[in-house]
């Protein structure tokens, strides 16, 4: 798949060198060419040197064939803007923008663009955004046996309760993240659009769960 960065300080850097060694096509944006230093020899994708919401700079970046696009700059407002040009302009589905101020993040959330403020922000958590699927390990206790994890949710999974997934998976569902605030499970709390849950299981349970999980939800007629 192929993958837009715009910004190449530590985080871009990062993301940009963990998708080019998963084997994917990655293109990223920067004003300064000399940030490019930070991806290294062994990076073999594309850089490019320009303004990250200009549309000439992001068709060199071939952003219109992007599976997805991450503005990962200094600035909110240049994050914001470029996210919105690679959604409105260039049809890109999958965006993330990095957000210093948590406020504005909701804001811009609830404007349909996937947002992380800095001080929560890491690699991984735009890795998440732009991919979805599957699961992230958050904590691992000491005997291994048991994980944290942050796990996806096919959509059919919106609008039913705690206690069903943890039915379903026999896993414990420890919080829920809705725009970027921790909420603590209970088993009648509905799940929302948007909403990243994160169960504790055993390891070697962790990939059926993904399975159930990923997939949609199924009532007890149609299991019937």
């Amino acid at each position: 798949m192929h993958f837009v960065i715009m910004g190449c300080g530590r985080v871009g850097a990062s993301l940009a060198k963990t998708l080019d060694a998963n084997g994917h096509s990655v293109a990223v944006v920067d004003r300064n060419p000399d940030s490019f230093l930070k991806l290294g020899r062994d990076f073999s994708g594309s850089t490019i040197t320009g303004v990250g919401f200009d549309r000439e700079t992001l068709s060199q970046a071939k952003t219109a064939e992007a599976f997805a696009f991450a503005a990962v700059s200094s600035g909110d407002n240049s994050n914001i803007l470029a996210a919105r040009v690679a959604r409105e302009t260039f049809g890109v589905s999958n965006v993330a923008a990095r957000i210093y101020d948590p406020n504005r993040a909701q804001v811009f959330e609830r404007l349909g663009i996937p947002t992380v403020p800095t001080v929560r922000w890491t690699a991984e958590q735009v890795m998440r955004k732009l991919v979805p699927q599957g699961s992230i390990t958050k904590y691992r206790e000491p005997s291994g046996r048991l994980v944290l994890a942050e796990v996806h949710l096919d959509p059919g999974w919106v609008a039913r309760p705690i206690k069903e997934i943890e039915a379903r998976t026999k896993a414990r569902v420890a919080y829920v993240t809705r725009l970027s605030e921790g909420i603590v499970a209970h088993d009648d709390l509905l799940l929302q659009d948007g909403d990243l849950v994160h169960l504790m299981a055993p390891v070697d349970r962790l990939g059926e769960i993904e399975r159930i999980l990923d997939q949609p939800v199924r009532t007890v007629e149609e299991e019937e």
